[in-house]
């Protein structure tokens, strides 16, 4: 990795990051109350506590802290920006409900925990992803979130864009489809161009979307939201091979899920595709596309560069 960037930004990325966390987790506990909003009749308590289980005590909510970091290039207020990043957060988290149910992914454990079917029941689970995808355009568009209805339509245009058939629930279907779900049962052995495809659906639409989201919250300039989206494209294909590699590399402790599943199951992966040295080579090259598409940005972008690095770099 290149060293000319300052360090001292990769050093504030982790109490960035920390404080990001904490905020989110703050935010998403009033969210996820059995408090009624207008409209609403109730909240049966055990999708609450469903829903609770698969979104809170857990995780490096990565990407509501690039929707808020992005955000702030462009002067946006803390609130503001939280809220956005949660609605994203709640996104995420009801993808991975459902990845980990047993027509999916099929996994027993999530962050060190038992998975929401698990813990609950199938039935449950679906409804608690469905519940916390809803949500996450119910906060969204709320007034609370910016006061221009412009604008959050085009906050919730990018979030169904980044989340729907042609992004991660598309990518979703893409990766079943590789793994010989239907017809004949077969894997496939898909080309390197076609696992970056599934890839940038799958894990990558969302990853960009939560750069996009900050941008558009504050008004960025067409050019520099071109920018940011470049970015957020770069990291969110770094950050997916960077979890081929975990995959393979690391143990169950340090990712709090089973690993080494992505070659029982004949996934296509990058790993697969290029080899585990030639798909570091690749992760690398990636992130510093990342940092490479904020050189029209100062130092005020130095977190974002610094987490594209670290998405990397992580271990875990």
């Amino acid at each position: 990795m290149s060293s000319s960037h300052p360090r001292h930004a990769d050093d504030g990325l982790a109490v960035r990051l920390a404080q990001t966390a904490e905020a989110i987790e703050s935010l998403l506990d009033g969210l996820l109350s059995p408090d009624l909003l207008e409209g609403e009749i109730a909240r049966p308590p055990r999708l609450v506590a469903a829903m609770r289980h698969g979104a809170l005590g857990g995780g490096k909510r990565l990407r509501p802290f690039l929707t808020v970091e992005s955000a702030r290039l462009f002067g946006v207020g803390m609130p503001q920006a939280l809220r956005a990043g949660a609605a994203v957060e709640l996104l995420h988290c009801y993808s991975l409900v459902h990845d980990d149910l047993p027509a999916m992914d099929d996994d027993d454990t999530r962050r060190g925990r038992p998975t929401v079917h698990k813990a609950y029941d199938e039935g449950t689970a679906i409804l608690a992803g469905d519940s916390l995808l809803t949500l996450a355009f119910d906060v969204m568009a709320d007034a609370v979130t910016h006061p221009s209805g412009e604008v959050r339509a085009a906050l919730v245009l990018a979030l169904a864009r980044a989340a729907g058939l042609g992004g991660m629930a598309g990518g979703q279907m893409l990766d079943l489809a590789a793994e010989g779900r239907f017809g004949s049962g077969q894997a496939s052995v898909l080309g390197e161009a076609e696992i970056r495809q599934l890839q940038a659906m799958k894990t990558g639409a969302l990853l960009m979307a939560s750069v996009e989201i900050g941008a558009l919250l504050g008004g960025a300039p067409e050019s520099q939201l071109t920018a940011l989206k470049r970015y957020g494209r770069a990291l969110g294909a770094a950050f997916q091979v960077a979890d081929d590699i975990l995959d393979v590399e690391a143990s169950p402790e340090q990712l709090g899920k089973a690993t080494a599943k992505d070659q029982d199951k004949g996934k296509a992966t990058l790993v697969a595709a290029l080899g585990l040295d030639g798909a570091k080579r690749e992760r690398d090259r990636l992130s510093e596309e990342a940092v490479a598409a904020l050189a029209g940005f100062g130092a005020e972008a130095d977190t974002l560069r610094a987490a594209a690095r670290f998405a990397a770099e992580r271990k875990s």
